[in-house]
């Protein structure tokens, strides 16, 4: 993964994964997860902004979300837009488990970011 240094990546980076951790739930695994991911990117205000970013409706969250990253990340090449969706699939398995809704989740960001086969390989690996 390159060095991630612009803001704007850094809030990619962090409502990606916070969103897809809140859509079931936040547990205590995920939120270290999310602070550890914060202190790496050096991205402490960019991981309130996602987080503020949810508490604003959280039932529309992640399709708020999808909306924002779908703006971003369309400009983004197509290996970036794999990287990403592998590092919020990587993220999930750090718990030993990914649940039916955060799969459906990043399901939908593949589709939407042309990177669903791709996807579906990682999940076969």
């Amino acid at each position: 993964m390159q060095k991630i240094t612009s803001s704007e990546e850094k809030k990619v980076h962090m409502l990606l994964k916070s969103v897809i951790y809140h859509y079931h739930g936040l547990d205590h695994s995920e939120k270290e997860d999310l602070d550890q991911t914060a202190e790496k990117l050096e991205a402490h205000t960019e991981y309130q902004w996602a987080l503020a970013f949810i508490a604003e409706d959280y039932v529309t969250a992640f399709e708020r979300a999808r909306k924002y990253l779908n703006n971003i990340i369309g400009n983004y090449s197509k290996e970036k837009r794999i990287e990403l969706i592998n590092m919020v699939w990587q993220a999930n398995n750090l718990k030993g488990y990914v649940t039916e809704m955060e799969a459906t989740a990043m399901l939908k960001l593949a589709k939407d970011w042309n990177v669903q086969n791709e996807l579906i390989q990682l999940v076969l690996q």
